[in-house]
């Protein structure tokens, strides 16, 4: 008897002791199952992946950043029968189980055993979300009871519906659509709100296989697809015969498919840097903002097309010179002249073959549109539109070289003495280094740098003639002073950007400078009008508007430009080849340029008033002879108007 007592005491303690070990074998299981478990509690700050969009002025919508194409919507805001058809697809008893279907699980198991691998998985709508937010899609054991905790955690802490709203933006459902937003607006062109029964059923029968039933992948077997969810809908009741036997035959009626859904991609791509700077990329990607931007798309398709239109025109010339390959590029940049806003950007001929910015990145000599910094130098210290200059030979030592070096005007004649006006509005070499030699051009090239130029400005005689690489965007912007009264503003393409609740995130705050006279600007605007009126820029009269601005052509014609503007708009237009070599014989900043900037110009100030340049009180407008720089009488044939600061006009008759 004593010894049966001790057995069962035995028996007992190996009873307890395997209960024990057993129990610390199912815990150790549990922890190492659970221990890198994600935690529930970060859906309560969960904000998903949404799309940033970026905007124009006139409210184009340009572009859409993701890293996954998602716009979540409320439960409220997705139809009836695309919630129905899902659960009817996916998870049939999703309002009844916890989060796990156990007679699934049995039912998969057996399955998996009898294939002798994993066929199915029997997730439920809540596994397969605890899956999308937490876990790898690599289907192991370990996998499927991970997921198996964390939907029943799921279960403990959400609603139903809570669950089912986060599943409906959160499945991918082919083709880049995350979420069911996304998937009624690339599939269909719609909002997910205003999605017809079929179609309900055409994206509830994705999530199965995306890739391959996706609509725009194969069209058929997504039909057949749609079919199988219509009749499960059917048998469950969720629709009536009638509207089962209508749905199936409707057609597949996809949404316009946009295979180049960026537009003024250079100018996105240029505004995209600079919210990467600004707001970090992360957040950029996937935080949803709202950006709104400067440009005005109705002047960047016109941009487009005046862009266009010339490199057409230079081509077709080209070819009758034989002129060899690669074709020419331009680049044309618009800013608006008291905000500093950039209107319009074009960086190439096609940004999907050379994403390089030529406008904004493109260092470039400007040839002769460089001279206007020369001038405006001189305005502001005193030098009055009559400066006489001398246009003849002349030559100059260079240090460590044993050639002189003698500057020659582009036509090839010298004409005397002139008035500084004269020899810009004509746009004479010669008189332009003299006067860079009687300034200083260390003095010059930091003025150039005050104006805007970031570039490196070499201080010697031949910055005059544009010899220093700048970019045209910088050049623009400089220009912009002379009309702004003397105040630059740097160029910028955001005006503000919201998050997804309408709150600021972020809005630029122009960076402004005074860096000339109000009266100096206004005299070398007065000096550029008399390019387009009597000089260089001839042809651009045809706009019959108060404008000015410069012509500028390198050796060899490897560069043409046009910068100029109105009271309300500068624009600048380079034209030439990424090699460095000409673009054709005779093709001037006039010939190559100049009509581009016309087209565009005409277009812009068509929607424009009827504006004028500044002038302020101090100064005077005056008839002189732009030769001799003396007083001229009305019907003096060769008279022009011209501005001075009081005191320093011309007086006497010649």
């Amino acid at each position: 008897m004593t010894r049966l007592r001790l057995n069962k005491k035995k028996i007992a303690i190996l009873l307890f002791l395997s209960c024990g070990v057993f129990s610390g074998i199912l815990a150790g299981a549990f922890i190492a199952l659970t221990h890198d478990l994600p935690q529930i509690l970060s859906l309560e700050t969960f904000i998903p992946s949404s799309v940033t969009r970026i905007y124009s002025s006139d409210k184009v919508l340009l572009a859409e950043l993701y890293l996954e194409k998602r716009d979540p919507v409320p439960l409220k805001a997705i139809p009836f029968y695309l919630k129905k058809a899902l659960i009817a697809t996916e998870d049939r008893k999703f309002y009844q189980h916890s989060g796990v279907d156990l007679k699934g699980v049995l039912r998969a198991i057996i399955s998996n055993i009898r294939a002798g691998e994993y066929v199915e998985g029997a997730s439920t709508i809540t596994q397969q979300l605890a899956k999308t937010l937490f876990l790898t899609p690599r289907k192991t054991l370990l996998r499927k009871i991970k997921e198996a905790f964390l939907a029943f955690q799921l279960e403990r802490r959400y609603t139903k519906d809570e669950i089912l709203e986060l599943y409906l933006n959160q499945v991918y459902f082919g083709s880049g659509a995350y979420g069911v937003e996304s998937a009624a607006v690339i599939f269909f062109g719609k909002r997910a709100k205003d999605l017809e029964l079929a179609e309900c059923a055409l994206i509830a029968a994705l999530p199965k296989a995306p890739s391959r039933y996706s609509p725009l992948v194969d069209s058929d077997l997504a039909i057949k697809r749609r079919n199988i969810v219509l009749k499960q809908m059917k048998d469950t009741g969720i629709i009536s015969e009638t509207a089962f036997n209508k749905a199936k035959k409707e057609q597949l009626y996809l949404g316009k498919q946009n295979s180049n859904p960026v537009k003024a991609p250079y100018f996105v791509d240029y505004v995209k840097k600079v919210l990467e700077e600004t707001l970090g990329s992360l957040r950029l990607y996937k935080g949803g903002l709202t950006v709104y931007t400067t440009l005005d798309f109705k002047l960047q398709k016109a941009a487009e097309l005046a862009v266009a239109n010339g490199l057409l025109a230079l081509e077709n010339r080209m070819k009758r010179q034989k002129t060899k390959d690669p074709a020419p590029e331009c680049a044309l940049v618009s800013v608006d002249v008291q905000s500093g806003g950039i209107l319009a950007m074009i960086g190439g001929k096609d940004f999907f073959k050379t994403p390089f910015n030529r406008a904004t990145s493109a260092r470039r000599q400007p040839g002769s549109a460089f001279k206007p910094i020369v001038y405006a130098y001189a305005i502001e210290h005193g030098f009055p539109q009559n400066k006489i200059i001398l246009d003849a030979p002349v030559s100059f030592k260079v240090p460590n070289r044993q050639n002189d070096w003698r500057p020659k005007n582009f036509s090839g004649d010298y004409k005397g003495e002139m008035t500084i006006r004269m020899a810009l509005t004509l746009s004479e070499n010669i008189p332009a280094v003299r006067l860079i030699e009687m300034l200083g051009p260390s003095s010059v090239a930091r003025f150039g740098h005050t104006l805007g130029i970031e570039s490196t400005l070499f201080p010697n005689l031949s910055l005059a003639l544009g010899t220093s690489e700048v970019k045209l965007i910088n050049l623009t912007a400089a220009y912009a002073v002379f009309p702004n009264k003397g105040e630059l503003i740097k160029p910028y393409g955001v005006m503000e950007v919201v998050d997804q609740s309408g709150r600021l995130v972020w809005r630029v705050k122009p960076q402004k400078k005074v860096v000339m006279s109000r009266a100096g600007a206004a005299i070398m605007t007065d000096m550029l009008k008399g390019v387009i009126q009597e000089g260089t820029g001839r042809k651009a009269r045809i706009i019959n508007r108060p404008i000015a601005g410069k012509t500028g052509t390198t050796n060899e014609f490897k560069d043409a430009l046009f910068v100029g503007f109105s009271p309300s708009i500068a624009t600048g237009v380079w034209v030439g080849k990424d090699v460095f070599i000409t673009i054709g014989k005779r093709e001037t900043g006039a010939r190559a340029a100049l009509p581009i900037w016309i087209e565009f110009m005409t277009k812009a100030l068509d929607r424009k008033p009827f504006q004028y340049f500044d002038v302020p009180d101090d100064l005077v407008k005056v008839r002189m002879d732009p030769l001799t720089g003396f007083f001229a009488s009305d019907d003096s044939p060769r008279a022009v108007s011209a501005l001075f600061k009081k005191g320093t006009e011309p007086r006497r008759f010649r």
